[in-house]
């Protein structure tokens, strides 16, 4: 009698000879449609072809694999479950579907499988083929989580981190993360680093950081690479090195990091840790600016526009300024704005300075604050209003402008947009004096009667 006869009376299938329990009908169907599956994954990892443009034999061959799959899903099988929802998914040997991924997920998930539930729980938290639900995310992450899947347990993190469909703690942030971290979960360790600096949902230890960051870092990972670097950079936890910064920022630019591509621009413009160099310094931010980076963008407006390290080029700094200001940069706001106001690699607009300098003022740049006083002062694309002036004066002054300061002490010895006020006026010219301001200083060195005085139109900044 054959095993297929044998399988009809409920006999055991099992190998005559040691007695282990034969392969089902699923396994076999889910093993075979794997072995061809590598087949084609092999060729692809080795550049022989791309999954876009695969060779007629390995189209059978990916076909025969998601017939097979299925065949063991239909059974029961909660891999090929699994697997069939995942290539789903993503298009792969079959038409994508997000819904019919969600499907399969579901049955491999409610029979305990913890990828499944883990993938479950993302299609939750981002609405893919699934209506958008945090509770729902919460609920799958957490059954893969317990099961100690790391990925799991690591956005279990975030959603605690960040109040998403339970109530927000770092303490329940912490300890995802930490299980994560431990399996060796490189983003997870990063948070860990991050907390541990800020003291949130554990006790604040820079060693601690240091710890987690060189878990991450070890692995190749560029953020903590990235992250490292600052802490040399800045001595926190470890000896202050500027040498060890350039290290840990060289290896994550090397990766294609923006933000460690701008910080070696940033060593190299001012020389530490490295030689200096405004050309290396334009290479780094130049990479950096390219990928979108904001602060980037700004430097290398900075320095297009000061002709450092690049022949001087107001075109080429309203440019850069101009992309990291759409992004809502507030200092290359600040500065596209000035650029319009005096006309440089523009048509020059008192509008257009507005526009972009009150973006920046609201944003809270202190330079910006100034500059928009300063129009207000002056009339230039708004109506004249000196309360208007002492109002942003004022908001530049308190963050510790020197020359808003001065301008603000200038308002009240003149009773401009305020009560005179001499008194005031000293303690203004007092705090731009302390911080070095020529003119405050000079003011105060002749007395009394020098406080009063026609207010002269500063520049801006």
């Amino acid at each position: 009698m054959c095993v297929a006869e044998l399988r009809k009376f409920g006999v055991e299938q099992a190998c005559p000879l040691c007695r282990t329990p034969l392969p089902s009908k699923a396994e076999k169907l889910y093993d075979e449609a794997t072995r061809r599956y590598v087949t084609v994954r092999r060729m692809v990892g080795t550049g022989r072809a791309s999954w876009s443009m695969l060779p007629d034999w390995a189209q059978y061959e990916m076909r025969a694999a998601i017939m097979g799959w299925r065949a063991a899903a239909q059974e029961g099988h909660a891999e090929a479950q699994l697997r069939l929802g995942f290539m789903i998914g993503i298009g792969r040997g079959v038409a994508q579907s997000d819904e019919e991924a969600v499907k399969w997920y579901r049955m491999a998930a409610d029979q305990g499988l913890a990828q499944a539930q883990y993938n479950l729980g993302f299609r939750f938290a981002n609405g893919r083929g699934v209506a958008q639900s945090d509770e729902e995310a919460i609920k799958w992450y957490r059954k893969a989580a317990e099961q100690g899947n790391s990925e799991a347990q690591y956005n279990l993190g975030l959603m605690f981190a960040n109040g998403r469909g339970v109530a927000q703690s770092d303490e329940e942030a912490f300890k995802w993360y930490s299980k994560a971290a431990v399996q060796g979960h490189a983003q997870a360790q990063i948070w860990l680093g991050l907390m541990s600096m800020e003291g949130r949902g554990c006790a604040k230890c820079d060693g601690a950081a240091i710890i987690w960051y060189n878990e991450a870092a070890g692995q190749g990972n560029g953020e903590a690479q990235c992250h490292l670097g600052l802490m040399f950079a800045n001595g926190r936890g470890v000896a202050q090195s500027d040498e060890e910064a350039v290290k840990w920022y060289s290896k994550a630019a090397d990766q294609g990091l923006a933000q460690a591509q701008n910080l070696l621009g940033w060593v190299f413009s001012n020389g530490r840790g490295v030689a200096q160099s405004d050309e290396e310094a334009i290479k780094w931010y130049s990479k950096a600016a390219n990928q979108g980076l904001t602060q980037a963008q700004y430097n290398l407006g900075v320095r297009f526009a000061e002709g450092r390290g690049v022949a001087q080029s107001d075109a080429e700094a309203v440019k850069w300024y101009s992309k990291a200001a759409d992004q809502g940069h507030a200092q290359a706001q600040n500065s596209l704005g000035w650029i319009f106001a005096n006309g440089r690699g523009v048509a020059q607009s008192d509008e257009e300075a507005i526009k972009w300098i009150k973006k920046a003022a609201d944003q809270g740049d202190t330079d910006a604050q100034y500059n928009f006083g300063w129009m207000f002062a002056n009339g230039r694309g708004v109506a004249q209003s000196d309360e208007e002036a002492v109002k942003w004066y004022r908001k530049a002054a308190e963050q510790g402008l020197a020359q808003a300061q001065y301008n603000l002490g200038l308002m009240f010895a003149n009773g401009r947009g305020v009560a005179q006020s001499d008194e005031e006026a000293v303690n203004w010219y007092s705090m731009a004096a302390d911080q070095g301001h020529d003119q405050a200083q000079c003011k105060l060195a002749q007395g009394p009667s020098a406080v009063t005085g026609a207010v002269r139109a500063e520049s801006g900044k």
